[in-house]
């Protein structure tokens, strides 16, 4: 009988381009469009001038690109710091079950050994599908989020087995792989609770630079403790629990990446659904007699009830932090933050989330007024949806409420390709030239017909 280990590394190296769909084919373009977006966004950010300065960027004849630099480290070095620029601004994609998750924050894995292993497009995008199959079906099969572990410990295994395809790995150095990669990986959850820190965003980068080490190092012979799943002190008995997980995309099976979701803000994605209701609240509000909330109207309000869902409200509507945030990282994990700049702003980019914002005395006057509760109907919906309702009531008894149940970018809202692009382009504005924005996009969307995937790093040169 088959180990966990083992299945998933046989699917790995049985998986080929041809098993894919064409809408799976195309999600993946719009996944690695956004990812980079989102990473040129970040590029500017103090974890990775950090994160960039600690690597170094030196030549190495099995290397791959440090994005906007056009310089090559070693691949688990340059996963380090791309999945760092990817995940920072916490505006790359999401996958919410048992557990969440950011699937995406497997491309940097893929695009660091796609390039050492000269791959071409075809292959690259068919690990990328392998990487998101994965840490979603783990993600179904158990939390370990409540048993005190970060959601990256599953990325151990993803980004694992999408280094181990793209280096064409045999099976048994797949199993090796995960061995290795699995059992030195495992995150703490203090990653994400209390005042966040800039670790929050690096936490992944760091999970998948080990996976791709444990890869070289399985294809240089090294073995791996086994088995990593069901053995005596392994990863279900003292991590996850059992693991039971249904049959994997291919051969009929639809594949997870259909199932994630592209952010429209850049907040954690439980907010989406708060963040849309406010900023409609906003404009309906314009419309009334009610003032808008601009320095000085704020009494007119008595209180702002927020109803939601047991995740939403233990991951970011709970923890005297979320009404007090000092740094970006609480901000944008904030409920509270996140639902008082979109109603004072009238909307939710990169500046809201600038250190002078974030301390806004206004904005935590009303905070203030902010009580977040959690609903059990709204619950019953979760995850298939992000419900949130927010009631404004006024000192005069006035209400204004709205409820989301499906933000922009969910699979049932999903936002199109024109957004995809939109979003890239407000990353990218401030940092490449529009003619250099259309070529990156060009080729993107015809990742499929790419021959080497060097083709695609090097313009993805910040001059």
């Amino acid at each position: 009988m088959q180990t966990l280990a083992e299945r998933f590394a046989t699917y790995t190296c049985s998986l080929y381009y041809e098993d894919l769909t064409e809408e799976v084919v195309h999600e993946v373009k719009r996944r690695v469009i956004d990812s980079i977006g989102c990473a040129f966004g970040a590029y500017h950010s103090e974890p990775v001038k950090i994160a960039r300065e600690v690597v170094g960027l030196k030549e190495n004849s099995y290397g791959a690109t440090i994005l906007g630099t056009g310089k090559r480290t070693s691949p688990e070095l340059a996963t380090f710091v791309n999945g760092t620029m990817i995940r920072y601004l916490d505006y790359n994609d999401t996958y919410l079950s048992k557990e969440p998750a950011h699937p995406s924050d497997n491309i940097s894995t893929a695009l660091a050994i796609a390039e050492a292993e000269r791959a071409n497009g075809k292959e690259l995008i068919t690990a990328i599908v392998i990487g998101y199959e994965i840490q979603c079906r783990l993600c179904d099969a158990a939390s370990i989020r409540n048993r005190g572990w970060d959601h990256v410990t599953y990325g151990a295994f993803s980004s694992g087995l999408v280094a181990a395809k793209l280096m064409n790995l045999s099976v048994e150095q797949t199993v090796h792989t995960l061995g290795l990669s699995g059992v030195a990986n495992i995150a703490m959850r203090q990653t994400r609770v209390g005042e966040l820190s800039m670790w929050k965003g690096c936490a992944f980068g760091n999970t998948a630079r080990n996976a791709v080490f444990a890869a070289i190092l399985a294809r240089h012979g090294m073995t791996g403790p086994a088995p990593i799943f069901e053995g005596e002190k392994g990863f279900m008995k003292l991590v996850s629990g059992p693991l039971e997980l249904e049959e994997f995309g291919g051969k009929g099976h639809p594949f997870k990446i259909l199932d994630t979701y592209i952010k429209f803000y850049p907040v954690e994605y439980h907010s989406q659904s708060a963040v849309e209701a406010a900023l409609r609240l906003k404009d309906e509000i314009r419309n009334n007699p009610l003032p808008p909330f601009n320095k000085g109207d704020l009494d007119t309000i008595e209180s702002i009830e927020v109803k939601t869902f047991d995740a939403c409200y233990e991951i970011i509507g709970s923890g005297m932090e979320k009404w007090n945030p000092k740094t970006r990282e609480t901000a944008d994990h904030s409920l509270p933050y996140c639902i008082a700049v979109a109603l004072v702003d009238g909307e939710v980019g990169l500046d809201q989330f600038s250190e002078g914002r974030i301390k806004d005395p206004m904005l935590h006057k009303l905070m203030g007024k902010i009580k977040i509760s959690r609903d059990a109907d709204l619950n019953r919906q979760y995850p298939e949806a992000m419900p949130n309702l927010i009631e404004i009531i006024t000192k005069d008894g006035r209400c204004f409420s709205k409820k989301i149940t499906y933000p922009k970018g969910h699979p049932k809202n999903p936002m199109t390709d024109k957004e995809v692009e939109a979003k890239f382009k407000t990353m990218a504005d401030n940092i490449l030239p529009p003619g250099q924005i259309d070529i990156i996009l060009d080729k993107l969307w015809h990742l499929e017909y790419i021959k080497d995937v060097r083709e695609i790093m090097s313009t993805l040169v910040i001059t």
